[in-house]
């Protein structure tokens, strides 16, 4: 995967796949979106969010790491801040 792969590129990719997954409008997903609170997001919406973001960029994600990620900034973070490492 490409590594200039910027951060408004990650934001784009976690919100095609939550707007599908969770079948809610793009335009109400923002980086302050909370998954669980704003998105009734559970466990497995987690997990497969995690899974395509690892597939997608070629990460690995611990568990420890996924259970700090509340908000879509912070996937989003975390994935930049990984692809530029």
């Amino acid at each position: 995967m490409s590594q200039s792969l910027g951060r408004e590129d990650v934001m784009t990719k976690v919100r095609e796949h939550l707007s599908a997954e969770l079948e809610v409008d793009q335009a109400e997903i923002s980086e302050a979106t909370r998954f669980k609170d704003d998105l009734d997001a559970d466990s497995l919406d987690l997990y497969e969010l995690v899974m395509e973001l690892e597939d997608s960029y070629g990460i690995k994600v611990s568990e420890e790491e996924a259970s700090r990620i509340e908000t879509v900034g912070d996937a989003v973070d975390f994935v930049a801040g990984r692809l530029r490492d």
